[in-house]
């Protein structure tokens, strides 16, 4: 069995990937089990959510699967409020860039469900099976078929399947901290504002999310040390949703007034990786090529850059050159190192500088927050940094 590109993984960036190079006029398959999207709930909202920039939203609608989205479970995020440890804020709205909006709240399985029906109604082939082996361009599965092609491209997540059977080099680093998330009940009406506070024991983040009939929704995202979270996640469920709830009582605030548990905690490790983004006839994406801290919340921003330029790139060859020639993809891999390299950076560099207790580094970093609470420029700056891909 032969084809052009084969993309393996149908998550979001994988089904992204065989809609944007299909879109550019290139002859794609999609490797990998068919997973069902349950049907959306008007009352619940799905564990996993993303920050959508405006740049990922605007790539979306190029696609044609923004507008298919349904318009009242995707939430606008108008304001951000950035605590530190101790008496540190900023303050980003969208109207200090003149946007409007900083970004938007969408559940996984709404984004995933969208892009399932475009891939077939573009009539993208889908080969259900898994990849265990590579070798000179070929793709060995677990039915026992050899799949041939020019371009194989790995969205196949973290633990990336392709990645590993082609031998190619990763880094990974763990931090030591788990991301627990979960749905939440909110006492007070968010107002389209995310908060987040960078405390000296984690980060927490709670996500705006539309209200329920039962009133404002929130998705919290907590990045916590792992001996504490794994104890968490240990306990049965009853005491659980107590303990957690009085934890987000100390720790929010009381921001959004009293917050309750609505949906089962999930918990992922965190890791800083990076891995080798090409080689001859493969092509790295999202996970598969980066991973890093959630704490800026750019994870998928990142992987639905690494579709866009992915896509040009292949799509604006030489006549000459095919797919997975290395110097094509080459051209894909210095597209993306600025953008990767400047997000790893800021956010390896965040949790570092709000993971020390050292006394000078707690007052410095708070009184940056107030600094940058001060400079109108600085907030235009992070704004657009954020905006972007």
């Amino acid at each position: 069995m032969s084809h052009q590109i084969v993309v393996c993984g149908a998550g979001i960036v994988g089904l992204s990937t065989a809609l944007a190079l299909a879109r550019r006029g290139q002859r794609v398959a999609v490797l990998a089990p068919r997973s069902a999207v349950p049907a959306a709930d008007p009352n619940r909202y799905h564990p996993r959510v993303y920050a959508i920039s405006p740049a990922s939203q605007r790539f979306l609608a190029e696609l044609g699967v923004w507008d298919a989205m349904p318009a009242a479970r995707l939430m606008p995020v108008q304001a951000m409020e950035i605590h530190g440890d101790a008496d540190g804020q900023v303050n980003l709205n969208a109207w200090q860039a003149a946007l409007p909006q900083l970004a938007w709240i969408v559940e996984s399985g709404e984004i995933e469900r969208v892009l399932i029906q475009a891939v077939r109604m573009f009539g993208i082939p889908w080969l259900e099976d898994r990849c265990t082996a590579y070798q000179d361009g070929a793709v060995d599965t677990e039915s026992g078929a050899r799949i041939k092609a020019e371009l194989f491209v790995g969205a196949d997540g973290a633990a990336s399947p392709l990645r590993t059977a082609a031998g190619m080099k990763h880094d990974a680093v763990s931090y030591d901290d788990t991301g627990l998330v979960v749905h939440l009940d909110a006492e007070i009406p968010h107002q389209g504002t995310a908060v987040q506070w960078f405390r000296d024991d984690g980060v927490l983040a709670l996500l705006p999310l539309p209200d329920t009939a039962d009133g404002p929704q929130v998705s919290m995202v907590w990045s916590m040390r792992s001996d504490r979270a794994q104890a968490l996640l240990a306990l049965p469920a009853e005491e659980q949703t107590t303990q957690l709830e009085a934890l987000l009582a100390d720790a929010s605030e009381g921001r959004l007034g009293s917050l309750k548990v609505r949906s089962k905690l999930h918990g992922f490790p965190l890791t800083l990786e990076r891995a080798q983004m090409v080689a001859p006839g493969i092509a790295l994406a999202g996970d598969a090529a980066h991973r890093l801290h959630p704490l800026a919340g750019q994870g998928l921003n990142l992987g639905l850059g690494d579709v866009e330029a992915l896509a040009r790139t292949v799509a604006d060859r030489e006549p000459y050159r095919q797919a997975g020639d290395l110097r094509v993809l080459h051209r894909y891999q210095r597209a993306r190192a600025e953008p990767v390299l400047a997000m790893r950076l800021a956010t390896d560099g965040l949790h570092k500088l709000f993971a020390s207790h050292a006394t000078p580094l707690v007052w410095l970093r708070n009184a940056g927050m107030h600094w940058v609470e001060k400079a109108p420029l600085i907030k235009r700056r992070l704004i657009a940094g954020a905006s972007a891909n």
